[in-house]
């Protein structure tokens, strides 16, 4: 799953190029999902007098609406980007809004000063309003989704790789660099996204089928811990795939 974020001034045309970006991608026969990050403090789907409103105040702690056309999960709580797509199984997925995740982004603004106050290394690419007057800019392209979306399109399958894990440095640095370094890395074409060691990790821990992503310390564990077990039984060879289900078989 391949994951960047738009983001930028309000009226900027971020949601325009998110717009533009999805039906690309989805003429080109990618499955795309998308999650809007919404920067406004009192804001809830679920209003005072609903029903599903009554049922969150007599104590519910998840509440789910069904219609005839759509079926919204109403959580009691801001999740995490990692929880948000644990539900998300597409080939892209397009954060609005959203700064705060380890991924390559792309910036839209009015002018390149409120470009500036949102630069870093993370982003990839110049879009919106101002892309309708610049080519590039400090080096990074600017490609207008409206007048180019096939130049924008691109420059997303090109730079934008599979999901990166995002421990704390101290956590796991066993690249060389942590998550985040690894991932700029990647975007200046200094590195690769194998370059990250749980890609070749023949290590895997699976919840409900949803991969939890350890860092070589825990794998190593948790490795240790099965082997201890498993090498006193009959059958056992060192280095034999081992698989071990908990759960409906």
């Amino acid at each position: 799953m391949r994951i960047f974020s738009v983001f930028g001034i309000t009226q900027s045309g971020k949601t325009t190029t998110i717009e533009n970006i999805i039906r690309e991608l989805r003429k080109r026969r990618y499955s795309v999902g998308s999650v809007k990050e919404i920067h406004f403090e009192k804001f809830a789907i679920d209003n005072e007098g609903t029903n599903t409103y009554r049922h969150r105040m007599a104590g519910s702690q998840l509440v789910t609406a069904r219609g005839y056309k759509e079926t919204d999960i109403l959580f009691q709580s801001m999740l995490s980007m990692d929880e948000i797509l644990k539900f998300y199984h597409h080939d892209f997925v397009v954060l609005e809004g959203v700064t705060d995740y380890n991924v390559p982004k792309i910036v839209t603004g009015h002018n390149t000063a409120e470009v500036d106050e949102r630069l870093d290394d993370t982003v990839f690419a110049i879009s919106g309003r101002v892309a309708n007057d610049l080519t590039e800019y400090k080096g990074i392209p600017a490609i207008s989704s409206v007048d180019n979306i096939h130049g924008l399109v691109d420059l997303i399958e090109e730079k934008v790789f599979e999901r990166l894990p995002d421990f704390p440095p101290e956590c796991c640095s066993a690249c060389g660099c942590s998550c985040r370094e690894l991932g700029i890395r990647i975007l200046k074409g200094e590195a690769k996204r194998e370059d990250c060691v749980l890609s070749d990790s023949s290590i895997k821990l699976l919840i409900d089928g949803q991969e939890v992503d350890m860092v070589p310390f825990v794998q190593k564990i948790l490795y240790n811990s099965v082997e201890g077990v498993i090498k006193e039984l009959e059958g056992y060879k060192k280095g034999a795939r081992v698989e071990i289900r908990i759960g409906d078989i």
